[in-house]
C-alpha cells in the first residue's frame, strides 16, 4: 500500500512540474522572442518481487512511478507583429541577434529584436539594455554606435551644372540663385552674368557676382547653337568670407544650347555637388542588417552591419530570461552577416512574438489536470485500503 502511495505522489509531483511548464508558456504568450518548452516524462526504475512465471511469459517486475525529465525548448519561429518602429527587427530565417553586456562582456543571444539607441549612441536591447553587436567596415565585431555619424559633414562645391537655352540675341543675361558651399559648410548664393564678347560671335564672357564683387570666370563658346568641346566649362577661384579659397567650375556641356529666342533665356542651375552639414533625421536597418542613416541635407550614409549567430545544435542553448539565451561552453556560435547563406534577412518595423500555441497548451493542460486528479485518486484509494486494514484490528 505504501508503494502505491509513493507512486501516486510521484505522479502528483510530476504533473505539477508539467503544469508549471504550461503555465510559463501561457504567461509568455505575448512576450517577444519567447520560445515555449515541453516537459518530457519517463517511468522510474522497476523492482522485482520473487520469481516470475516464466512459462506464461509474465514478469515479476513492478514500476515505482514517474518522473519529469528536463524540459526541452521549442525553437520554432514565432509570428511577427508590426510595431511601426524602424529599430524593431525580426529575423526572417535562421539566426540570433548577438548582445553583450558593456560591464562584464558577457554575451547572450536573442530573437527579441526590440532595439533602440541609448543616450551614448549605442544600439541596445530595450528589455535588457545590452549592446547589440555588429560588423564594422573592417570586419571587426563590436557594438553598433552612432558615434561619428550624428552629423553629415559638408561637401565643398566643385562643379555646378546648368541647363536651358542662352539666347544668342540677348545682350545681358543673369542667372540667380547659384549656390556654392564652402569648406565650413556655409552656403553662399551668387549670380552668373553672361555678356556676348565683342567681335566673337557665339562667345560669352562669364562673370560671378557676389554682392558687389564681380569676378571674371572665363569664356564659353557655342557653334551652331551647341557648346564647343573644350570651351563649355569655366573655372574660377572663389574666396568666401571666413573660409579658404576654392575652385568652382561651371559646366555648360550637356544640357545648354544657344539659339535665337529674342532676349529671353531659360538658363538655370540644374545641380551642384556641394552640400551643407546635415543633422541626423532617421535611422533604420536594411534587409542585410546594414545601418542606414538619413540627414537633413538630403544625404544618406551607412554604418555597421548586424551580426547574427547560428549554432550546430540549439540544444546547447539555455534560457536566462528577457528573451535571452546563453550557449554552453562547447557550443561555439558561428557569426554571419544578415542576409548571407547561413542566416536570414532582417525585417524592420516588426518583432517576432512568442511561438506559444495556445490551443496545444490548453490541450496539454487538460491532460496534466486529469493526470493529477488520477494520481490523487491513487493516493486516496491506497489510504482508504490502509484505513480498512487498521479497522480490521479494531473490529476483533
Amino acid at each position: 500500500m505504501f508503494d502505491s502511495i509513493n507512486i501516486g505522489m510521484s505522479g502528483l509531483q510530476t504533473f505539477s512540474k508539467g503544469l508549471k511548464v504550461i503555465s510559463n508558456n501561457v504567461a509568455n504568450l505575448n512576450t517577444p522572442g519567447f520560445k515555449s518548452s515541453d516537459m518530457m516524462f519517463a517511468d522510474l526504475y522497476y523492482q522485482s518481487s520473487g520469481a516470475g512465471n516464466s512459462s506464461g511469459g509474465g514478469t515479476n517486475q513492478t514500476g515505482t512511478g514517474v518522473t519529469a525529465l528536463s524540459s526541452f525548448i521549442n525553437f520554432k519561429d514565432g509570428d511577427v507583429r508590426q510595431t511601426g518602429n524602424p529599430l524593431d527587427m525580426s529575423i526572417d530565417g535562421e539566426g540570433f541577434f548577438v548582445t553583450r553586456d558593456a560591464t562584464d562582456g558577457s554575451t547572450t543571444y536573442t530573437r527579441a529584436g526590440q532595439f533602440g539607441f541609448d543616450k551614448d549612441g549605442f544600439l541596445i536591447s530595450r528589455a535588457t539594455e545590452r549592446q547589440v553587436m555588429g560588423f564594422a567596415a573592417d570586419g571587426s565585431l563590436g557594438a553598433i554606435t552612432l558615434n561619428g555619424l550624428r552629423v553629415n559633414p559638408p561637401r565643398v562645391t566643385s562643379t555646378v551644372r546648368l541647363q536651358g537655352n542662352l539666347s544668342s540675341t540677348a545682350t545681358d543675361v543673369t542667372v540667380d540663385g547659384v549656390h556654392i558651399v564652402d569648406a565650413v559648410g556655409v552656403d553662399h548664393t551668387v549670380q552668373l552674368n553672361f555678356q556676348p564678347k565683342a567681335g566673337a560671335a557665339g562667345t560669352w564672357n562669364v562673370t560671378v557676382v557676389d554682392g558687389t564683387t564681380r569676378t571674371p570666370a572665363g569664356e564659353i563658346e557655342f557653334a551652331g547653337g551647341q557648346p564647343v568641346a573644350g570651351r563649355a566649362t569655366v573655372t574660377f577661384a572663389y574666396t568666401p568670407t571666413g573660409a579658404a579659397a576654392m575652385n568652382v567650375s561651371f559646366d555648360f556641356t550637356s544640357q545648354v544650347t544657344s539659339f535665337a529666342a529674342g532676349t529671353t533665356s531659360t538658363l538655370t542651375v540644374v545641380s551642384g555637388d556641394g552640400v551643407t552639414a546635415g543633422a541626423l533625421t532617421q535611422v533604420s536597418f536594411n534587409p542585410e542588417g546594414v545601418l542606414t542613416l538619413a540627414y537633413s541635407n538630403g544625404q544618406t550614409a551607412t554604418g555597421a552591419q548586424l551580426a547574427l549567430a547560428t549554432f550546430e545544435s540549439r540544444g546547447g542553448l539555455t534560457q536566462v530570461g528577457s528573451g535571452d539565451f546563453i550557449a554552453a561552453q562547447d557550443q561555439q556560435p558561428q557569426l554571419a552577416r544578415a542576409g548571407s547563406d547561413l542566416v536570414g534577412k532582417v525585417m524592420g518595423n516588426q518583432v517576432e512574438v512568442s511561438n506559444v500555441d495556445l490551443s496545444a497548451e490548453f490541450s496539454n493542460l487538460i491532460v496534466m489536470q486529469r493526470g493529477y486528479q488520477a494520481s490523487s485518486r491513487i493516493v486516496s484509494t491506497a489510504n482508504d485500503m490502509l484505513q480498512a486494514l487498521f479497522d480490521m484490528k479494531g473490529s476483533r
